[in-house]
C-alpha cells in the first residue's frame, strides 16, 4: 500500500477505511485498541518516511515512530493520560499481517512484535521529553498547564497575546532546543519510486569485483605500507621519493618527472585518501601502514569493492585541476556539493533505467539543476563555465569506470531520451528538480489542523524566517524561473539535435554499481525492489508488491520465479486466486487480479474462467469491462447488478463514506436506485454491503435535513459542500 504525496484524497479515504475496519477487527478479537494511534501510525508510514509505504515495517520504524513521531506530534494535555501506543502499534501489525496487507519485505509479524515490546519501555520517558516535542505541542501544553482551556479560541488568543509581550513563563532552553531541531531536520522528501532490478548472486559480483583495476591499486597500496610502516613528511604527506616507487607500482598515470612533491600527484593522493577512508591503511605518529583488522576485507574481492564504493563519496574531491602552476579544488565539489547532491542523484538517475543514460542528457540534468541552485548569480556573471563543471563531472563517472560501478560505450541513444529532452517537466525531473505536479512532503514542523491563527502566529515568531518560509527569496526564484522559462526551448532542441544526430557516450551502471546504489538506498529507507526477491513470499505479499510496484515486465518475470519455486503450476495458480478471494479489501483484490492476470500468458482465459466464481465474479467481471472484453449488452441481469454493487463498493472504498454521499447528494434518486439494486445484488461482500446499507439509510434524513437548512437560509448555502472530518 503506497499513495504518491499528490494523491492526499485517496489516501485520506483509504486511512479512514482501514481504520474503521481495524476497529471491527479489534471489537471481533476483544481487543480495546485506540484508533486515533493507528491513524497517526499510517500517517506516519505516509507523511513521515522516504518510501511511505504503510504496510511495512521494521524496527527503525517502530523506534521512530514510538520514540519520536508521537512525541513530536501528539499532545497530551495535563488531565489526560497518554494513549497505549505500544498495545495498540502491536494491534495494528497484528491486523495488517492477518488482512494480508503486510509488505512481505519488512520484517516478519513475530519479529516485529518483539521490536514493539525492546521499546515500549522507553515510550513514556520520551512522551514526556519536552525537547522532543514540536512547537506547537509545547505551546498549547504550556496554556494548558497555565490554566487556559485550550478548546477556548479567544483564551487561547488571549494566552498567545501575553506570550508574545513577553507575559508567560515559560522554560527557554527546551524552547531553544525544539527550534533547533526543527532548523536540523528539513523532514524527509518522498524518494522517488524505483523499478525492479535484477542481479547476479555474489559468487558472480565477487568474480566481476576482482577485475576492478581501482581494487587492485588499493591492495597493493596497503601491501606496500605493511606493518613496518611507512615515513612520512612533516606536513603527513608520502616522501616523494616513495610518491614515485608507488606512482610506478600501481600505475597511476602521473607525471613524476618535474614535481616537488607528492601533493602535485592528484591520482595517488586520490588512491591514499581512498584507502585511508575506507579503513584499509591509517597514519599514525608520522608513519603509514596497512590496518591488520582491514585482512579479511582485501582478501575478499566484493566486501573489498562494496568498502570502496561506500567510502568513495566521502573523499575529499578526486578532481584536481591545475590553475596558475598550482592545483585548485573542483568546482563541482566546492560550489555544488558534489558529494551530498551530485553524485547521489547522479547514481540515483542511472539505477534501474532500462536503457543506457546518453551523456548529454546527464550533463544537461547537472546543468539545469546548477541553474536552479541558488548560484543562479555566479552563473549570471560568468564568472564559472559549465565546460569545466563538465570536465569535473566526467574525471568523476572515469574513476567510477575504474572502480567497476559505471560502463561507458558509444552508441545511439535510446529514442526515449530525445522525446524526453523536449519535455520541460521530464527534464527537471532528470536533474531533481520538483516539477508542478510534484508534492514533496516534509514531517510536519508542527502547525496541526486546524490550529488557532494566534497559535500559528506564535510558532512564526519562534521559528526562524528561514524555517517558516517555504521560499524566502521569491524574487530570486521569480528571476530564476524566468531565465529557466527562456532558455528551456532553445536548451531542449540542441539537446534532442545531439542526442538524435549521431552516436553519444552512453553509461549505464554495472552489477556491482546497481547492487551497491541498491543497498544505499535500502539503507536509506527507500524502496529498491530486487526481481527474485519474492520467491518465498506468501501468494498476497506477492500479488501486493507487484500490484503496487513492479511494471508489467518484471511482474512478469517474478510471477514466473514465484511459480517455478513452488512446484506445481496449477496448485500454484490456486494459491495466488486463493489470495484475491480473500483480500477484504475490494480496490486491492482487483489490483491483484489484474497484475496477476497481466503477468500470465493465458491470463484472460483466467479471468474469464472466474466469471462464474462466487466470490471473484464482480472483481473478475470489473476487468473485464475494464479491458474492454465483456461490455455491457454481453452481462446478464444479475451480472450487472453484480457490477453496479462492485463499482459502489470500490467507490466508497476510493473516496471514503463521504465521497459516495456526496454522489448520492448530487445524483439523487438515480443513485438511489443503484444504491438499492446493489444491496439486492447478492454480492458477495457482506461487509462491505452492510457499510452500504448503512449509507442508504442516513442519506434520506441528511437530504432533508440538508434542505431545511437551505431553506432557513434562504438558500444561500445551496450546492456547498462540507468539509472531511479528520477522525
Amino acid at each position: 500500500m503506497i499513495f504518491n504525496p499528490a494523491e492526499e484524497n485517496e489516501y485520506q479515504a483509504v486511512r479512514g477505511l482501514l481504520v474503521h475496519r481495524f476497529e471491527q477487527w479489534a471489537r471481533e478479537n476483544g481487543i480495546d485498541a485506540d484508533p486515533f494511534v493507528v491513524e497517526a501510525a499510517l500517517d506516519y508510514r505516509h507523511l513521515g518516511t522516504p518510501d511511505g509505504r504503510l504496510g511495512l515495517w521494521d524496527q527503525p520504524h517502530i523506534e521512530e515512530f514510538l520514540l519520536d513521531w508521537l512525541p513530536w506530534t501528539v499532545t497530551v494535555l495535563p488531565d489526560e493520560e497518554p494513549a497505549d501506543a505500544p498495545g495498540t502499534l502491536r494491534c495494528l501489525l497484528r491486523y495488517l499481517d492477518d488482512v494480508h496487507l503486510a509488505d512481505p519485505r519488512g520484517a516478519s509479524l513475530p519479529e516485529v512484535l518483539e521490536a514493539v515490546d525492546a521499546a515500549a519501555p522507553r515510550y513514556a520517558k520520551a512522551m514526556a521529553d519536552r525537547s522532543l516535542w514540536g512547537l506547537a505541542k509545547f505551546w498549547i501544553t504550556t496554556a494548558a498547564e497555565q490554566g487556559v482551556d485550550v478548546h477556548d479560541e479567544q483564551a487561547l488568543q488571549d494566552f498567545v497575546g501575553r506570550a508574545q509581550g513577553g507575559e508567560v513563563p515559560y522554560d527557554p532552553e527546551v524552547l531553544q532546543t525544539i527550534v533547533e531541531r526543527h532548523r536540523r531536520s528539513s523532514g524527509p522528501v518522498r524518494s522517488e519510486p524505483q523499478l525492479p532490478v535484477a542481479l547476479p548472486g555474489d559468487d558472480v559480483l565477487r568474480e566481476q569485483a576482482g577485475r576492478s583495476p581501482v581494487l587492485r591499486q588499493l591492495r597493493e597500496l596497503a601491501a606496500w605500507a605493511g606493518r613496518d610502516r611507512r615515513t612520512l613528511t612533516g606536513s603527513g604527506r608520502l616522501r616523494l621519493s616513495d610518491a614515485r616507487e608507488l606512482v610506478e607500482r600501481l600505475n597511476t598515470g602521473d607525471d613524476t618527472d618535474s614535481v616537488r612533491s607528492s601533493a602535485d600527484l592528484p591520482r595517488l593522493n586520490l588512491l591514499v585518501e581512498w584507502a585511508k577512508t575506507a579503513r584499509l591503511i591509517r597514519v599514525a605518529k608520522g608513519r603509514l601502514y596497512a590496518v591488520a583488522k582491514a585482512e579479511p576485507v582485501l582478501n575478499d574481492p566484493l566486501a573489498l569493492w562494496r568498502r570502496a564504493f561506500d567510502a568513495f563519496p566521502e573523499l575529499p574531491s578526486p578532481v584536481r585541476r591545475g590553475r596558475g602552476g598550482r592545483y585548485g579544488e573542483s568546482v563541482l565539489f566546492v560550489e555544488y556539493d558534489m558529494c551530498d547532491v551530485v553524485l547521489p542523484d547522479v547514481l540515483a538517475t542511472l539505477y534501474s533505467l532500462p536503457y543506457p543514460m546518453p551523456w548529454p542528457g546527464l550533463r544537461d540534468s547537472v546543468h539545469l539543476a546548477y541553474r536552479s541552485s541558488s548560484l543562479l548569480e555566479v552563473f549570471a556573471t560568468d564568472s564559472i563555465g559549465f565546460e569545466q563543471v563538465d570536465d569535473d563531472l566526467r574525471t568523476v563517472l572515469g574513476v567510477l569506470e575504474d572502480l567497476g560501478a559505471i560502463e561507458c560505450h558509444q552508441g545511439m541513444a535510446d529514442p526515449v531520451f530525445a522525446d524526453l529532452a523536449m519535455s520541460e517537466n521530464d527534464l527537471e525531473g532528470w536533474a531533481g528538480i520538483p516539477t508542478e505536479g510534484d508534492d514533496d512532503l516534509e514531517t510536519p514542523s508542527g502547525t496541526l489542523p486546524g490550529m488557532p491563527t494566534g497559535l500559528a502566529g506564535l510558532l512564526n515568531d519562534a521559528l526562524p524566517d528561514e524555517i517558516l518560509s517555504g521560499d524566502a527569496l521569491s524574487g530570486d526564484a521569480l528571476l530564476r524561473d524566468a531565465q529557466l522559462d527562456d532558455e528551456d526551448t532553445q536548451r531542449a532542441r540542441k539537446l534532442k539535435s545531439e542526442l538524435s544526430s549521431g552516436p553519444v557516450e552512453l553509461i549505464r551502471l554495472t552489477d556491482l554499481g546497481t547492487d551497491s546504489v541498491r543497498r544505499r538506498l535500502l539503507a536509506e529507507g527507500r524502496d529498491a525492489p530486487l526481481i527474485g526477491e519474492l520467491a518465498q513470499a506468501s501468494p498476497a505479499g506477492l500479488l501486493g508488491v507487484l500490484a503496487d510496484h513492479y511494471d508489467p515486465e518484471s511482474a512478469r518475470v517474478e510471477l514466473a520465479a514465484w511459480i517455478a519455486v513452488h512446484g506445481d503450476r496449477t496448485a500454484a495458480l490456486e494459491q495466488l486466486v486463493h489470495a484475491v478471494r480473500t483480500m477484504p479489501f475490494r480496490t486491492r483484490a482487483e489490483a491483484m487480479l489484474d497484475v496477476l492476470v497481466s503477468s500470465l500468458d493465458d491470463g484472460e482465459l483466467l479471468l474469464r474462467s472466474l466469471r462464474s466464481d462466487s466470490w471473484l465474479a464482480p472483481t473478475a467481471l470489473s476487468l473485464l469491462a475494464r479491458r474492454e472484453i465483456l461490455t455491457p449488452e454481453d452481462l446478464t441481469e444479475p451480472e450487472s447488478l453484480l457490477m453496479v454493487a462492485e463499482s459502489l463498493l470500490q467507490l466508497c472504498e476510493a473516496t471514503g463514506a463521504d465521497g459516495v454521499r456526496e454522489v448520492l447528494r448530487q445524483q439523487g434518486r438515480e443513485a438511489e436506485e443503484a444504491l438499492r439494486a446493489a444491496l439486492a445484488s447478492g454480492h458477495p461482500d457482506r461487509e462491505g454491503l452492510a457499510d452500504l446499507q448503512a449509507l442508504a439509510e442516513r442519506v434520506p434524513r441528511e437530504r432533508k435535513a440538508h434542505v431545511g437548512l437551505v431553506q432557513q437560509r434562504g438558500h444561500r448555502e445551496n450546492g456547498r459542500r462540507g468539509g472531511r472530518r479528520r477522525r
